[in-house]
């Protein structure tokens, strides 16, 4: 019987971040694993594999598309009101016991996930963006850095046809990738997991590569916005939130930090979910920390004010939320406060204003 990574086999192309080495090894260059492939072998990510000495990579399928509100990857400084054209693949980097989207993410480890691949082409993903009306293509579900070939054509055509590009990514990357991948990527989620390197270890990574990936994308001009899942007692305490929020704000105090609410999941069923007090918590020592603009998230109506965007000038409201719905809008699309004239950094552009 064929498995989903028989299945997986057929739907490749020719990498392009990879390192040809002699006697057929292969050395991966598409995250900080930087895996060494002997013939037949596969990455940490189980999706990438030297097939004859070449580098062969997820292409031409999705495991879903679908049209999302923008503030649901979450950006909260693009677009308000947006829809983003959201698509993925299969696999991941990373292996967190808490992951919200293992079902996609660890198809490849895990038997009881039941996803399978969907042909797509790169040109088909974007006339349905623009059918739904959606002004942005997103890749997430999975992570975006282990499928970064099929993402950069798709891109490519999303950039043809007038429309922002974005990851949703964990940003264990290296610097190659988002020299590959940059000169196409308009937006970036990176999470910030854990500001402690033996949490990062017990996720399959670490933590440097995503520190990195941050002060990079910053410094190219892609605008980023960070998120950390609160999870009780694994990355909740104040000292690593002070740590997480002083590292953003020592990039730039202008990026934004979104603390979002952990539900027990995958194999974490038995742990208690975040409640609202735990994320003004961590948000209150974001603003603490200097960060301007800081967000809590996943229980919507339960977080007051640490929904919504105001100047930090005159302190003017400028974009009210309720979880994903935009419910009322004084920023234009020039982002500049219509009080005090402050310009608010992001991509705001033109949104679809209050949602009923």
């Amino acid at each position: 019987m064929r498995t989903l990574s028989d299945i997986l086999d057929e739907r490749t192309g020719r990498g392009e971040l990879r390192e040809i080495l002699d006697g057929g090894w292969v050395r991966c260059r598409a995250c900080a694993h930087r895996c060494l492939m002997a013939e037949g072998a596969r990455g940490a990510c189980r999706v990438r594999r030297n097939r004859g000495g070449e580098l062969y990579v997820p292409f031409g399928y999705v495991s879903g598309a679908q049209c999302d509100p923008i503030e649901k990857k979450p950006f909260f400084h693009v677009r308000p009101g947006a829809l983003a054209y959201s698509f993925g693949m299969l696999g991941c980097n990373l292996c967190c016991d808490y992951c919200q989207n293992w079902i996609t993410s660890q198809a490849l480890r895990d038997p009881g996930s039941a996803v399978f691949p969907q042909e797509a082409t790169a040109g088909g993903l974007v006339a349905a963006a623009l059918d739904g009306g959606a002004g942005i293509v997103v890749s997430t579900y999975n992570e975006p850095l282990i499928t970064g070939e099929w993402a950069a054509a798709v891109f490519r055509e999303a950039r043809a046809a007038g429309l922002l590009t974005g990851y949703v990514s964990n940003g264990f990357a290296t610097p190659e990738a988002w020299d590959y991948i940059g000169p196409w990527l308009d937006l970036c989620k990176i999470d910030l997991k854990t500001f402690d390197e033996s949490g990062y270890r017990r996720l399959g990574g670490g933590l440097e590569p995503v520190l990195d990936s941050i002060r990079t994308l910053f410094r190219r001009g892609v605008w980023v916005e960070v998120v950390t899942l609160l999870v009780p007692g694994f990355n909740d305490s104040d000292p690593q939130l002070r740590g997480m929020a002083e590292f953003i704000a020592g990039v730039s105090p202008d990026i934004p930090w979104h603390v979002t609410a952990f539900h027990p999941d995958y194999r974490m069923t038995d742990s208690r979910r975040t409640a609202p007090a735990d994320l003004v918590r961590a948000a209150g020592i974001g603003r603490a920390s200097g960060l301007r603009y800081v967000y809590a998230g996943n229980l919507p109506g339960r977080l007051g004010e640490w929904e919504n965007t105001r100047c930090p000038g005159c302190g003017r409201l400028l974009i009210e939320r309720r979880g994903y719905r935009i419910t009322g809008r004084a920023l234009g699309a020039e982002g500049r406060c219509p009080s005090c004239g402050r310009a608010v950094p992001g991509r705001w552009g033109e949104g679809t204003g209050p949602q009923p």
